[in-house]
């Protein structure tokens, strides 16, 4: 028999919504913040099997560890981990780190003897963590990627326009920097030996008028209000941090429901707020270069991050031949799909996965084998011959890998 009702204790960070989750799993709000809800194996979590009465162990990642032939199909670790995530303040500034780079930095700190979860430690396992994040509601906001280096000077060279001396020429030197040296080594020097006035610059041309207003450009004085609103938000949060200045750097994007976004091996990125279905590769290597009172190791992010403008990373769905939609990314570790109001066939035949109704009901077969969801409740489904089907009156996200 192949699935296997689940479900997890959220993660209670700082940066969490105190209702996303409590409304999606239908359980009363208690006024703490719910950041992220794991479903899979990593170590960091663990997902309890719900209601089994197969002689199984009571959580996913004993059975896996017990035997991992029932459980994945002859593999040793399942290879990705499907989150909730709900944001209703800023994450940190981070990238993750490439399978070489993760490997090596995890066996140079075990031969260091850092323990696993000390907080100065940077890589918690030897695995990569590419990821994948798919907005439940419209207004999903993030930062990815560098957004090409023009584009940055018009917005500095706009802010530095709203204010007088001594703050304009900071600015102004900002922008010969960047323009005349490049991302990498602005970045470095924003990072490694910290501007004098930089941050305090930039946070007091952002609130200069009201935002929209004061020196415009070609496509009006309104093009960098988001921007401008992002700089007080985390000037706010987290005031003098350097990582404001890197922020004003990198794409900012605001998602709709089921857009998505391709995070890669040295992406810089931070979600800002809002409510999305989160699948990795099953890592918790995060490197981070600020924005947040967690560790922060300027040299290792530098020496993972990769400084080429890019632009926003979205990921097109396309239509499966059984029904929905998947999510396609540039990687083994995980798949993602998407069914909404339907019927989706063939699904997952001899893969893990990992199944979560985001709203109304969905009845998953398999099989003679058949299980009725309510919203905000999950299934993992152990490999077997057959494939399953998943059919719903609102939203399903399968994960497989």
């Amino acid at each position: 028999m192949g699935l296997h009702r689940i479900t997890s204790d959220p993660k209670r960070y700082a940066w969490g919504s105190t209702t996303a989750i409590p409304e999606m799993l239908g359980v009363p709000a208690d006024g703490s913040p719910q950041a992220e809800l794991w479903l899979g194996a990593h170590p960091g979590s663990v997902t309890e099997l719900v209601g089994q009465d197969r002689g199984l162990p009571s959580s996913l990642n004993e059975w896996i560890a017990s035997d991992p032939d029932a459980a994945l199909g002859g593999r040793s670790r399942m290879p990705f981990l499907l989150k909730l995530l709900a944001a209703a303040r800023p994450l940190s500034l981070q990238v993750h780190p490439t399978p070489d780079r993760a490997r090596a930095g995890f066996a140079d700190e075990d031969s260091r003897g850092v323990p696993l979860d000390a907080p100065h430690r940077n890589y918690k396992d030897a695995w990569h963590k590419p990821e994948i994040i798919v907005a439940l509601q419209d207004g999903f906001r993030a930062l990815c990627g560098f957004r090409a280096v023009e584009e940055s000077r018009e917005l500095l060279t706009h802010l530095a326009s709203l204010v007088d001396v001594p703050d304009r020429a900071v600015l102004e030197a900002l922008v010969a920097q960047l323009v005349d040296e490049g991302l990498e080594s602005t970045v470095r020097a924003v990072l490694e030996r910290p501007m004098p006035g930089a941050v305090a610059a930039l946070v007091r041309a952002a609130g200069t008028g009201a935002v929209g207003e004061g020196a415009g450009d070609d496509d009006g004085p309104a093009r960098w209000s988001a921007e401008r609103e992002l700089i007080l938000q985390l000037a706010e949060a987290y005031p003098g941090d350097p990582g404001i200045v890197v922020a004003a750097l990198l794409n900012l994007v605001t998602l709709q429901e089921g857009e998505a976004l391709f995070l890669p091996a040295g992406n810089i990125h931070a979600y800002l707020s809002g409510f999305g279905v989160e699948v990795m590769a099953s890592s918790d290597n995060v490197l981070r270069g600020g924005l947040t009172p967690k560790h922060v190791d300027v040299p290792e992010l530098l020496a993972v991050l990769d400084f080429e403008p890019l632009p926003i990373p979205f990921v097109e769905p396309i239509a499966r031949t059984g029904g929905g939609v998947v999510y396609p990314v540039p990687v083994d570790d995980f798949l993602l799909a998407r069914i909404g109001p339907g019927t989706a066939t063939g699904l997952a035949g001899g893969e893990a996965a990992v199944i979560v109704v985001t709203a109304g009901t969905a009845r998953v077969e398999q099989g003679t084998e058949t299980m009725v969801l309510e919203r905000g409740t999950a299934v993992f489904v152990s490999p077997g011959p057959d494939p399953f089907t998943v059919s719903t009156d609102g939203r399903v996200f399968v994960a497989t890998g």
